[in-house]
């Protein structure tokens, strides 16, 4: 008898342990088992006037949540007149360590003596991150991220959260163990999903911040200005859990033809977000879309 009480016991304590790895982060932040929630990201805010403009009518116009902002560029000072006006937009911080474009470029934030590494023979940012790696330390990749972080707030613009473009504060465990440093001490939330590093998901998690289950960037890829059949699929396969799609919202104009070439496809994510179809799908499906600002929120109130 004393046995099968002892099974039944770590039956239920297993029980309970499973029942505990299974739960999305979604649940832990709130939401019921099996709902799929969404944050519509848009990427390169401060870019260009295009970029501000785009992000801008994905927001209002279309069902877009949530944006960040490449503080060393040089639309930062629009797009902070609008959050000015604008004040519970979701707007974070895209922590730029790279600049990209052949012809239109800027140079890190902190300035050239204080992250030499940074800065290639133009005085810019390096356009690839294998460049970033080879040239900087991550002590200047940390001052960077700082020097971003003071900019905005000296904007006036108090971050939702932090993100990485390029990717480049993601793909070096140095790199990223900076960004973690200075999100938690700071307590910014930071793109972080259990997908990503499960580990460190969960340290993010226990220091306080909110963590995601999927992050999925692949809408870059898709190079085609007729982008609303493959965000409509996308969203009918959703997995249970919070997911960030992340894009590019860009309103067409003369100018981003001449900065990045042939990139007419950053127009799809802007058309796709105002399509009707897109949003009724979003609603016939039942899922739930979100931003950051929410996510924090949620967080505090969870275990």
């Amino acid at each position: 008898m004393r046995t099968a009480i002892l099974f039944l016991a770590l039956a239920w304590v297993g029980g309970l342990a499973a029942h505990a790895e299974e739960q999305t982060y979604a649940e832990r932040l709130g939401w019921e088992k099996g709902d799929r929630v969404v944050i519509l990201h848009v990427d390169d805010i401060g870019m260009s006037h295009a970029s501000n403009r785009g992000a801008i009518e994905a927001l209002e116009d279309g069902i877009a949540t949530s944006v960040s902002i490449m503080m060393p560029c040089p639309w930062v000072p629009e797009f902070a007149e609008y959050l000015k006006k604008h004040p519970d937009t979701c707007a974070g911080l895209h922590l730029t360590m790279t600049s990209e474009w052949d012809y239109y470029r800027w140079g890190p934030v902190a300035g050239k003596p204080a992250v030499p590494g940074l800065v290639d023979p133009m005085g810019c940012l390096w356009d690839g991150n294998g460049l970033v790696y080879d040239h900087a330390t991550p002590d200047e990749a940390e001052a960077e991220i700082r020097a971003q972080i003071d900019r905005s707030l000296t904007m006036g613009i108090q971050p939702t959260h932090l993100d990485s473009h390029m990717g480049t504060l993601f793909y070096n465990p140095e790199y990223f163990e900076r960004y973690m440093k200075v999100g938690i001490e700071k307590q910014i939330p930071i793109l972080m999903a259990k997908e990503f590093d499960a580990e460190a998901a969960e340290k993010v998690w226990k220091a306080g911040l909110p963590v995601l289950d999927y992050i999925f960037a692949d809408t870059y890829d898709w190079k085609t200005t007729e982008k609303s059949p493959l965000y409509i699929d996308y969203l009918k396969n959703l997995k249970p859990g919070i997911t960030e799609i992340i894009m590019h919202c860009t309103k067409p104009n003369d100018v981003i033809p001449i900065i990045t070439g042939n990139r007419d496809h950053l127009y799809g994510d802007l058309y796709a977000m105002v399509d009707p179809e897109v949003k009724k799908v979003v609603e016939e499906e039942g899922i739930i879309l979100t931003n950051w600002r929410e996510i924090a929120e949620r967080r505090k109130n969870a275990e």
